[in-house]
């Protein structure tokens, strides 16, 4: 079986599901979230990021670079930095590695499903402890190589520890089913009702994530919803009515409902990326998030939050 590139396994998590969690994030989305505060987990690919203010110019990255994507020069103010052809970088992450400033980290290291699986167990104390457990995450943790996630989540179901997914549900509908036997909570997204405001924010319709939403609670899956809101894109009152007219039409009632208010933590990430910069997104006002919490509780929904 494959490898699989994980971006980040974060320890003692208490905002993705019940308990101390710990939190996979696997690399590869088929969205573009305008507000990501993930970037580096979009592409399949291993990446480079760049701290240009650690950059000490020695030219390490340079001469090491077979691929010639990597040369030393000098900025308006005479200091030199190392400049990457993106175009021409493969994410080998040779360059890293011999960084004498630590100006330069590969994103996406690959594990085996076993070596995951073992190092995830290392926490099963905490799990077993907080009623905690973990929580499989992304980018988009379903658009995997689904042979390994569904091993993986059949190998912690076996060992007792819970299994949580973090999903945008713009996935075949065959891999939430494969997953399901093994999940006990899904937290799906929903960003957008309106098909026009999803496809310009995330660059793909958002028809076929509610379809896997419909399904998916008609086959009794356990569901967290989780709405990201972001002033001026979603946090309107007709957004909000049409999610709960959609839920009620349904017969769809989340466990849970989680309003995740954007933040501005990730930005920079962006520019260690060396991405164009993108639409400026902005913070909702905590007036609002609560006058959207009431409308839906006022629509007889319980366990609502800001927040994860």
């Amino acid at each position: 079986m494959e490898e699989i590139r994980v971006t980040n396994i974060q320890k003692y998590s208490i905002h993705d599901g019940n308990g101390i969690r710990t939190t996979v994030f696997f690399k590869g989305c088929p969205l573009r979230c305008q507000w990501c505060h993930n970037p580096e987990t979009q592409g399949y690919s291993p990446q480079l990021m760049f701290y240009k203010e650690r950059c000490i110019g020695c030219g390490n990255c340079e001469r090491f670079c077979q691929r010639h994507a990597v040369r030393i020069v000098e900025n308006d103010a005479g200091i030199r930095l190392a400049e990457t052809d993106r175009h021409k970088c493969i994410g080998c992450g040779e360059c890293s590695d011999i960084c004498l400033a630590n100006a330069r980290e590969l994103c996406g290291k690959s594990y085996t499903v076993r070596e995951l699986f073992r190092e995830l167990k290392k926490d099963t104390a905490f799990y077993e402890t907080s009623g905690g457990g973990v929580t499989l995450s992304g980018g988009e943790v379903l658009s995997m190589n689904m042979d390994f996630i569904e091993t993986l989540a059949h190998m912690l179901y076996d060992n007792g520890i819970s299994v949580y997914i973090d999903t945008s549900g713009a996935i075949p509908y065959e891999n939430i089913q494969r997953i399901l036997p093994y999940t006990e909570i899904f937290l799906y997204d929903i960003k957008s009702m309106s098909e026009s405001v999803h496809k310009a924010y995330t660059g793909v319709s958002n028809e076929h994530i509610l379809e896997n939403l419909i399904r998916l609670n008609k086959e009794k899956g356990r569901i967290w919803l989780r709405i990201p809101i972001i002033a001026g894109v979603n946090d309107d009152l007709n957004n909000i009515e049409e999610i709960i007219a959609f839920l009620k039409n349904n017969f769809i009632r989340p466990e849970h409902i989680h309003l995740l208010p954007y933040h501005t933590v990730g930005i920079d990430k962006y520019e260690r990326l060396e991405e164009p910069p993108r639409e400026k997104m902005l913070v909702p006002k905590e007036q609002t998030l609560e006058a959207l919490k009431d409308i839906f509780e006022k629509a007889g929904f319980d366990h609502v939050y800001i927040g994860g």
